[in-house]
């Protein structure tokens, strides 16, 4: 789903080419898709997001929408493909494909993903959501019963809507590609 405006995030990038450590967000929700085992990934924008679209023609297939919201956005894309479907909003650099695996094997029909609101705030992240469990913009939808799958992985924690989560999104991702790789020497390190 990258057809947002992005209006909380006060810049004047499309919300899902809005650039974390120098690549637009959608990019790292593209990658992660494509290190996954799903099967297919759809770019589903609106008119509000013409850049976005430009920007993933030719690489994934295009599913156009009106841009009147998200719940309407999203039915107009499962018009468009079978169920189940895994939905997953451009707003999540910290996405890894082995996250979105373990995501569809804890997937039980329609599934909403969430994490503790605790773990949002011991990170630092917004959240504009009340209770305990907070949605992460992860999804899958499908015809049967609706499900939850808590999750404790900060990278389903760290959606980027206001320029503090920007900040906090670079740092964390930072921190990724930082660490030592298993087995690495690092200078000044003997060892064990």
């Amino acid at each position: 789903m990258c057809g947002g405006r992005g209006t909380r995030l006060e810049s004047s990038a499309e919300k899902p080419l809005f650039e974390i450590s120098g690549r637009p967000m959608v990019d790292y929700v593209r990658d992660a898709l494509a290190e996954s085992r799903v099967e297919t990934t759809h770019a589903v924008v609106s008119p509000h997001a013409p850049e976005t679209r430009a920007h993933l023609e030719g690489e994934l297939p295009i599913i156009e929408t009106p841009g009147e919201g998200y719940v309407a956005d999203l039915l107009t894309a499962l018009d468009t493909v079978e169920t189940p479907v895994l939905t997953v909003a451009a707003d999540l650099p910290l996405l890894e494909g082995a996250v979105v695996d373990t995501v569809l094997d804890a997937a039980d029909g329609s599934t909403s993903v969430r994490v503790p609101a605790a773990l949002k705030d011991a990170l630092g992240a917004s959240t504009d959501e009340d209770g305990a469990w907070v949605p992460t913009g992860v999804n899958v939808v499908a015809d049967d019963a609706d499900s939850v799958f808590r999750s404790y992985d900060a990278r389903l924690a760290v959606n980027v809507n206001r320029r503090a989560d920007a900040a906090l999104a670079e740092r964390l991702l930072a921190l990724r590609t930082d660490a030592p790789k298993s087995g690495e020497v690092v200078e000044g390190d003997d060892g064990p």
